[in-house]
């Protein structure tokens, strides 16, 4: 997929991915690089992320890997320190990394409920507020994206997923409101049915029905969440802070289905 973006549009800018390995996240750190940006993608898998940084590199893509568990607070400090000290703090942090599963509101266990909060909410917390304390620290600018999902009309088989995100949403606006005077910016992108591999665990039946319901009723693309990803990042959203980007084929304009 050709870019509308300039290649040399972040020069000399360091981007940090969370998920970068694979996915959405993968695809993120691509469009970023290709546009000139020095790369840190994160995940807890090495292996993942060590194939995508080859990938990265034989495109010329700078590109270095942390592995990560971003549930983990101490974890996450740990490696903004070490990125302190070496001067690679990054200059954009995209909070791609999540996961849920798919069950009716009264199969989720307590725990199912907790973990998934915990990657989801708490994560992009641990990743954003180290990386705000940092740039306010080092009296930097810096811009945040978080990935979200879809859930204006509620996820009825994936309420722990919808709350979770509905949580980083909020944080997303008023982290906004509390850091745009130290000239740091933070967006969301609401992402619909986007054909990755992450879609293998769900009813493809349930997904093509679903898709067929939208305005634009097909699955989007990584490439098309990374190119809304590479503007929000970018100085033509430079006025723009506390704003959730549907990139959803429509699908906050349909209705969900209700389930218990």
């Amino acid at each position: 997929m050709s870019s509308v973006f300039a290649a040399n549009l972040f020069a000399g800018k360091t981007a940090l991915i969370t998920g970068g390995g694979t996915g959405i996240g993968y695809a993120i750190a691509e469009q970023l690089g290709r546009l000139g940006a020095n790369l840190i993608i994160a995940a807890r898998t090495v292996d993942t992320l060590k194939a995508a940084q080859q990938r990265l590199e034989a495109q010329a893509i700078r590109c270095d890997i942390a592995e990560l568990n971003i549930r983990d607070a101490d974890a996450v400090a740990e490696l903004f320190e070490q990125l302190a000290s070496r001067g690679t703090l990054p200059d954009i942090l995209v909070n791609n990394a999540g996961g849920q599963f798919e069950a009716r509101a009264v199969d989720i266990s307590a725990n199912g409920f907790r973990s998934v909060i915990d990657l989801n909410l708490n994560g992009t917390w641990h990743m954003s507020s180290n990386a705000g304390k940092r740039w306010i620290d080092a009296g930097m600018p810096g811009s945040i994206v978080n990935i979200v999902l879809c859930c204006d009309n509620g996820l009825p088989d994936m309420v722990h997923a919808g709350a979770a995100r509905a949580g980083v949403i909020n944080m997303t606006k008023s982290l906004a409101a509390g850091w745009g005077p130290y000239g740091i910016r933070v967006n969301a992108i609401a992402p619909g049915t986007i054909k990755t591999s992450g879609l293998d665990q769900y009813d493809q039946a349930s997904l093509l029905k679903g898709v067929a319901r939208l305005p634009i009723s097909r699955m989007g693309t990584p490439e098309e969440i990374a190119e809304a990803t590479a503007f929000l990042c970018s100085s033509a959203a430079s006025y723009m802070t506390g704003t959730v980007l549907q990139v959803d084929g429509g699908e906050h304009l349909v209705t969900s289905s209700a389930s218990t």
